[in-house]
């Protein structure tokens, strides 16, 4: 207890306002029950979703779930700012730029939605009933930045949601107080999952804050076994490894990064980007489909469905549209590059015109070997 009173001093709690009471979590600063006053940390569309959730808690009346409610969110180089930021704008709610985070002492507990920040020690002391924290995924699976990227693209059937306690110095470590599981939609994108978890974890959220000593009493650590990591995404996750990637593979990277980072490749030493991949349509002329004679990679215009197919692994990938130095219709690719390509080589097979995996780029050692010039920090 000792040490939790000189963190709450240094931290301002002692500033004429009770240390005793504020640090014990009762007197004038802390609360047995609702409504809460809540200090919401988040910034994309998924935190958005939470925070709306609070806000229609704040109404006036008998059931009132929330009583205060301010923002922290994190500076943006966009004129609105993050979605956080414009959602919190309209509803009038007090926004806070990390790493200002107002008057913490006025609050009970903390919500963290997609922020993205580790939160410190001293912080999430000054709430009484800690900082939450909304996480789409079901820990221990998916701990980092990117949990609804990497279950689409790693082809989960089962996700979910899970409100976590935060522990300072590690994400997603803490003890889980809620966590419901949810089937992913077949063939879905990482925005349209977003969207059905956005929703599922602020329900989650009110529910956890109706009852919220009796919640955190029941709290439990997470299993040690299951645990993966969601990295923060890269460029090289775009990279097409046509060689080692089925058709299936290629279609979900581009469900969970397309909308983020197209995916790349390479047409004759050019890197290209493919931005609009289907399925092949199970219709299409058979040899498009069975034939096995084609190299990964290679590619067919398919003029009836006014598709390039491209010859994956294992099965073919559509692909309506791309960038090749501008933006490009299959139908504008065939003309401008394939048709072009056969004309100037009327004895080329099918099979010799192909996209390349586009390798990512070799790190070079430092003067001294000691290293690499560029090192991927995550926050």
């Amino acid at each position: 207890m000792r040490g939790r009173l000189w963190r709450a001093w240094r931290g301002g709690w002692g500033r004429g306002r009770g240390l005793g009471t504020a640090a014990a979590g009762g007197g004038s600063r802390g609360r047995e029950k609702p409504p809460w006053r809540v200090l919401f940390f988040g910034t994309d569309s998924f935190a958005a979703e939470a925070l709306r959730a609070l806000r229609a808690a704040r109404e006036p009346g008998p059931g009132a779930l929330v009583d205060r409610l301010e923002v922290v969110t994190l500076p943006s180089e966009l004129p609105k700012g993050h979605a956080v930021k414009h959602c919190a704008e309209q509803f009038q709610v007090p926004v806070h730029l990390w790493p200002d985070t107002g008057p913490c002492e006025h609050f009970d507990v903390g919500v963290v939605a997609s922020f993205g920040r580790l939160l410190s020690e001293d912080l999430i002391l000054r709430f009484p009933y800690g900082v939450l924290n909304v996480h789409p995924s079901c820990l221990p699976r998916w701990r980092g930045p990117a949990p609804i990227i990497h279950t689409v693209l790693h082809g989960d059937t089962i996700t979910g949601v899970t409100i976590m306690q935060i522990r300072p110095k590690r994400f997603d470590v803490g003890p889980i107080i809620k966590q419901e599981t949810v089937a992913v939609p077949a063939g879905c994108s990482v925005k349209e999952l977003e969207l059905l978890l956005s929703k599922l974890g602020a329900n989650m959220l009110i529910s956890v804050l109706q009852d919220l000593p009796e919640c955190l009493r029941n709290k439990k650590e997470q299993p040690k076994e299951g645990v993966t990591l969601a990295p923060k995404v890269s460029a090289s996750m775009s990279y097409v490894q046509w060689e080692e990637q089925t058709s299936e593979q290629v279609l979900r990277m581009h469900r969970a990064l397309g909308a983020m980072i197209p995916l790349q490749t390479l047409w004759m030493g050019t890197v290209t980007k493919l931005v609009d991949l289907v399925d092949v349509d199970p219709g299409l002329p058979g040899h498009l489909a069975t034939e096995a004679g084609p190299s990964p990679g290679s590619v067919v215009f398919h003029k009836q469905s006014q598709t390039l197919m491209v010859h994956c692994k294992e099965g073919w990938v559509g692909v309506r549209a791309l960038i090749l130095k501008k933006k490009l219709t299959a139908s504008d690719f065939y003309n401008g590059y394939l048709h072009q390509w056969f004309q100037q080589d009327p004895r080329a097979l099918p099979g010799e015109c192909k996209f390349q995996t586009l390798k990512p780029p070799v790190a070079k050692k430092s003067p001294e070997g000691a290293g690499l010039h560029a090192h991927n920090r995550q926050h």
